[in-house]
């Protein structure tokens, strides 16, 4: 298996209302940085279950929409439509952000079973895919470790059997850090618009030769604003779950999020732009607009 480091770069796009919910993010690249600032101030994964309930969050309390006694609040989350999506392992039903003790646990709850379909290996990494459950948040990628105003940073769990961008991390325990990319895991990625295409999709922004921006210390060596941090990533009968310690973080006292999965593509090339967005498959809100609000 190939690792990411060994190559070039990476890009993004869009199946549905695809002009729409591009010019919304590139617009939130500067409203959602603007709200960040005023803000400023303030092993193995688990492998799905059998049942395919979409509420089991929800049995006994809906820890997504209560609000604590000093006034904190998680937000109601994110109802989507159910049915409009297939395969329905990526037809999101419900996407929250919520605290739990020193966490903020990033949830996706779908219509199937969640990561029960991970991308065929190609046998390279030219022109291999990637599938994503992903986060959009209003939050400057410097409350991270990206360099500041630098483009929309969101949470993402992916799968791409043909390579591995984890060096720092032995996934399934067997004594190699380079053949884990089939295993969902965390990232934190930097999206910008991609001016090469027509269509004004989306990329995972790329490192210029010559630049030397700001990264995260589990920047992973690749040519991207892209981050492995080994958040505990699982997936459990409908949900995808990423849990990130709050304590590590730089996030404002509130911010908005939205939800996606998407397939994303290796350019086969290796140019500029590396990875991109191939294909959305669902969006929590319709349009990309960020309307799950969490606060602290």
């Amino acid at each position: 298996m190939a690792r990411l480091k060994d190559f070039g770069s990476i890009r993004t796009a869009r199946q549905v209302t695809l002009p729409v919910a591009i010019a919304t993010v590139a617009a939130l690249a500067a409203t959602a940085i603007a709200d960040a600032r005023l803000e400023q101030a303030s092993a193995t994964q688990e492998r799905v279950a059998n049942t395919t309930a979409v509420t089991e969050a929800d049995n006994n309390h809906d820890h997504a929409s209560h609000r604590h006694d000093d006034g904190r609040s998680h937000g109601k989350g994110i109802p989507s439509k159910a049915g409009n999506t297939k395969p329905t392992a990526f037809d999101l039903v419900r996407t929250t952000v919520r605290r739990q003790g020193d966490r903020l646990i990033f949830t996706e709850q779908v219509r199937g079973r969640a990561g029960s379909v991970i991308p065929e290996p190609s046998g390279q990494f030219a022109g291999s895919s990637v599938l994503s459950y992903v986060w959009p948040v209003s939050v400057n990628p410097s409350a991270v470790g990206f360099s500041k105003d630098s483009g929309v940073l969101a949470l993402a769990a992916t799968s791409h059997p043909d390579f591995d961008d984890t060096p720092l991390v032995d996934e399934d325990h067997n004594g190699r850090t380079d053949d884990d990319g089939r295993l969902w895991h965390a990232h934190w990625v930097v999206l910008v618009p991609d001016t090469t295409r027509p269509d004004g999709a989306l990329k995972v922004r790329d490192i210029a030769p010559g630049e030397k921006p700001d990264l995260p210390k589990t920047w992973p060596g690749v040519p991207l604003y892209l981050d492995s941090p080994s958040y505990p990533t699982r997936l459990t009968g409908a949900s995808v779950k990423i849990e990130v310690p709050a304590d590590e973080l730089g996030f404002p006292s509130s911010f908005s999020y939205d939800g996606v999965t998407a397939a994303l593509k290796v350019n086969a090339d290796l140019h500029d732009p590396l990875l991109r967005v191939e294909n959305v498959f669902d969006v929590a809100s319709g349009d990309l607009s960020l309307p799950g609000k969490f606060t602290w």
